[in-house]
């Protein structure tokens, strides 16, 4: 082997300054004079996104893992409120998609 191969090189995994808390970013307000289907449409895509996101951290993978009633509860402990059946549809639809 080179001797570069075998020298040690300090990892880049360890930082010294401490890693902060996160905070979300600060949301901007959305575009005026959209259709207020537009709205929702949007809002419920953001919300689905969140779900999704905190399914995948919990260990749901398959969208035959995630019913009704584990989306919901997911939704509670997050602090989301619950979602309806069609959030719940595109929450599967994103982790079909996701894979």
């Amino acid at each position: 082997m080179p001797a570069t191969a075998t020298a040690h090189n300090p990892s880049t995994s360890r930082r010294n300054e401490p890693i902060t808390p996160y905070h979300p970013l600060r949301r901007r307000p959305l575009p005026p004079g959209k259709p207020r289907s537009w709205y929702v449409r949007h809002n419920r895509r953001l919300k689905a996104m969140r779900l999704s996101i905190a399914l995948l951290d919990s260990g749901v993978y398959l969208p035959s893992q995630a019913g009704n009633e584990r989306i919901r509860e997911t939704a509670r402990l997050v602090g989301i409120r619950p979602p309806s059946d069609a959030t719940c549809r595109m929450v599967r639809t994103l982790l079909r998609y996701s894979r």
